[in-house]
């Protein structure tokens, strides 16, 4: 939490503007104390914000600042605005619902957190002789309209350009008709300043196409679905309205809006009679297709645009086949990514939820770290992971921050005392970030939450010794489950949890000697040692079969080790590659399942399997929605039917990238590149080639440099070619089974060969 001294107060306009009002503080630079040398804006708010120095915006963030667990951490933002002040300075602000006033949750309630906006901020102004001036809310401010008369991210933004007051934020401006404002309650010891990154403007995207619908309706496709809003210029009527709906696919050749369930999904932009721009930047959309309706003249691919919003990230893993499927695959979970990204990692970014769901995050956490640089992004939500664990006396919430304990519990899923899988992340994200960064850090910080967890779930065990009782989430979403019934999957949900409690005491008990807590170490090596007892005992028969016998307790046992013996190890390899073939390499994995299964093929010597089963393209598989044009991860393996109609289960999403956890095995297994030590200090490289691709080429940025390699597969013949950092030691494996130790620089493989000696290139 901040040290800072704070003079300022939150403040809320006297009227309500339509739940966007206009905040405004003009003053004169105090004299006698010489230049300005340094100018700082902290500032936060009830709401979203967006501010303003003399009519120029102070950052480029957008809804600043994001969702947070707000009952315990309030974020805020601090800006360099030297260059903004001047003799006469206003600092202006606008604010919106955002999370903290609007609709949050699938059950239409608003004002979780509080029913009045807010603002939060001080300038701090720093002079020649050292002297400060500080500017911060108080009850001088003044509140106004803007031209945003209805605003929320679920159901969009309605914008009349009749009502903009130019220069409203620039010195001289009128305020007779505006009113005051008050201050509201507010502790400053929730202020936090943030640890990730703030939401930003990351790309455009043109429409590939302007097309009418068979209802006579005018829809443009973006080609690519995405989060963010459109953007354009427009000059008509006065008047004259203009309604944009968003939706990320085509049904029956009109809007799909079934799967968005309540949101509207829908933004009004009213004309001025001039020369209008409109960009609503209090909601965001997750779509492809827009439905315009209204637009004066003709409109074209050149009308507008769509702008791409999510957290300001640096892509660091890249990865790239010979198999176009597998490529477009890969940039599909890119996107869902970068969708889903926002702020906090959400399920989905569309619909009436967008929510923190910790089984999402759990399983894909890898996968993100690979791909981008996500440690400070998952850093911060960690904190309010721990904050409303702590709240909730130890126990970890399906969703961070936890809105839905604010709103009615559906019959279907009674409140769990922890949830399998979901209720890990508080241990398997900082794990996941420690192998990724190698920076203790995380550890340090989540310990409590870590330990909490695992001692929490222990004292939830029945008399056998397993978990094994209450509601879980199990292996969610099974595609041989009923559409209405995405619980009732193949695998025992008492299997599922007991071995995921396994893997969390090992990592806490790993945790633990890293931070040099022995006496906990030892404990939690002892819980892992009687889960596993009690595992083998009621779980796995004589012959080696795992209560259930399907591929996702299988896949579970073998990649989280709970399995004592490679006998034990070398059956359950081989009945899930058996059962693989016998479902015709078609999906039967659901989210517990299906980020472990191709590893698990491949480190039992599967690996064609799982190459067959990444490459099927019959529903369900992987590459079965890249056949139906997705260009993100669904929810559902079959989101979309075959015959082009939308999956008629309540939910149908069609940008959750949970499933693409697939890519930390394309990254490792066939990229071959992962940490040998955490942070990539020491690197396995070990591609794994298989039927149905020729060559792959992998990429990272690591805290060393940058790991490259690079193979090809022809006549027969394996070309390794591997770039390794300075002062960075890699293990090379080579498929035949020879070894060899290098160091920096790039070094070429071939295999088989006599001798498969590397030589520097």
């Amino acid at each position: 939490m901040t040290q800072a001294p704070w003079r300022a107060a939150m403040i809320s306009p006297d009227e309500d503007f339509d739940g966007a009002p206009l905040l405004r503080k003009e003053f004169r630079l105090e004299e006698g104390h010489g230049a300005v040398t340094k100018a700082t804006l902290r500032a936060t708010a009830y709401g979203v914000y967006e501010a303003l120095i003399n009519g120029v915006p102070v950052g480029e963030d957008v809804l600043s600042p994001g969702w947070s667990s707000y009952e315990w951490r309030l974020r805020y933002r601090s800006y360099d605005v030297t260059s903004l002040v001047g003799p006469t300075t206003v600092l202006g602000v606008e604010l919106g619902n955002g999370w903290y006033r609007g609709r949050l949750a699938w059950h239409g309630m608003s004002n979780l957190y509080g029913s009045e906006l807010g603002f939060f901020g001080q300038l701090d102004i720093e002079f020649a002789d050292g002297h400060v001036q500080s500017v911060a809310s108080d009850t001088t401010w003044q509140a106004g309209p803007s031209a945003t008369a209805a605003n929320d991210l679920y159901n969009g933004q309605r914008i009349d350009a009749r009502r903009a007051q130019a220069g409203w934020a620039e010195p001289g401006f009128d305020t007779g008709t505006w009113a005051g404002t008050h201050t509201v309650e507010f502790d400053v010891d929730r202020l936090a300043e943030p640890v990730g990154p703030p939401v930003v403007r990351t790309g455009v995207v043109r429409p590939v196409e302007v097309f009418t619908s068979p209802s006579g309706r005018t829809l443009v496709d973006f080609g690519q679905n995405l989060v963010g809003w459109l953007r354009f210029r427009i000059q008509g009527e006065a008047g004259h309205t203009i309604t944009v709906r968003h939706a990320e696919v085509l049904e029956d050749g009109e809007l799909g809006v079934r799967p968005l369930r309540s949101a509207k999904a829908t933004d009004t932009f009213i004309l001025s009679g001039g020369e209008d721009f409109f960009e609503p930047t209090r909601t965001f959309h997750g779509f492809r297709y827009a439905e315009v309706t209204g637009w004066p003249g003709a409109l074209t691919e050149d009308s507008l645009e769509a702008v791409v919003v999510h957290s300001e990230l640096e892509r660091t893993g890249t990865f790239e086949c010979s198999n176009e499927l597998v490529n477009q695959l890969h940039r599909n979970i890119v996107w869902g990514l970068r969708g889903n990204f926002l702020d906090l990692p959400t399920d989905c970014p569309q619909r009436d939820e967008r929510l923190g769901w910790t089984g999402d995050i759990a399983v894909f956490a890898p996968t993100a770290a690979f791909l981008y640089d996500v440690k400070g992004f998952l850093q911060d939500w960690l904190l309010d992971l721990a904050a409303e664990q702590k709240a909730a006396d130890g126990l970890v919430p399906i969703t961070v921050p936890d809105a839905l304990k604010y709103c009615p519990q559906p019959p279907e899923f009674p409140a769990p005392e922890s949830s399998a899988l979901w209720s890990e992340a508080s241990v398997w994200v900082p794990w996941a970030l420690w192998e990724a960064y190698g920076d203790l850090t995380v550890l340090k910080n989540q310990y409590e939450s870590m330990t909490s967890h695992t001692r929490r779930v222990e004292g939830l065990l029945s008399d056998t010794g397993l978990w094994d009782e209450g509601f879980q989430f199990g292996d969610w979403l099974d595609p041989d489950a009923d559409p209405d019934k995405p619980w009732d999957a193949k695998a025992d949900t008492g299997v599922v949890a007991t071995v995921c409690l396994f893997r969390t005491a090992s990592i806490t008990a790993e945790t633990a000697r890293l931070l040099e807590h022995q006496d906990d170490a030892e404990y939690f090596e002892q819980l892992a040692a009687r889960v596993q007892a009690s595992f083998l005992e009621h779980y796995v028969a004589t012959d080696g079969t795992i209560r259930s016998d399907c591929t996702t307790v299988y896949a579970l046992a073998i990649a989280f080790g709970i399995l004592p013996s490679a006998e034990h190890r070398d059956f359950a390899g081989d009945r899930l590659a058996d059962l693989v073939r016998k479902n015709e390499y078609r999906v039967s994995t659901g989210f517990a399942g299906t980020p472990f299964i191709t590893g698990a093929l491949t480190d039992t010597g599967h690996s064609e399997d799982a190459y067959h089963l990444l490459l099927e393209q019959g529903c369900p598989s992987w590459l079965y929605p890249v056949t139906m044009g997705a260009t993100t991860v669904w929810e559902r393996w079959d989101s979309m039917l075959p015959d082009g109609t939308i999956n008629p289960g309540e939910m149908t999403s069609f940008n959750h990238y949970a499933l693409g956890a697939v890519a930390d095995w394309l990254h490792k297994g066939i990229g071959g590149i992962s940490p040998l030590t955490p942070g990539y200090s020491r690197i396995r490289i070990a591609p794994v080639p298989g039927d149905g691709i020729d060559w792959a080429t992998t990429s990272l940025k690591t805290p060393h440099g940058d790991v490259r390699v690079e193979w090809r597969l022809d006549d027969g013949a394996l070309t390794i070619e591997a770039t390794v950092p300075d002062g960075v030691e890699a293990d090379v494996e080579l498929p035949g089974g020879e070894r060899f130790s290098v160091r920096g620089g790039t070094h070429r493989f071939t295999s088989p060969a006599a001798l498969a000696v590397p030589t520097g290139v």
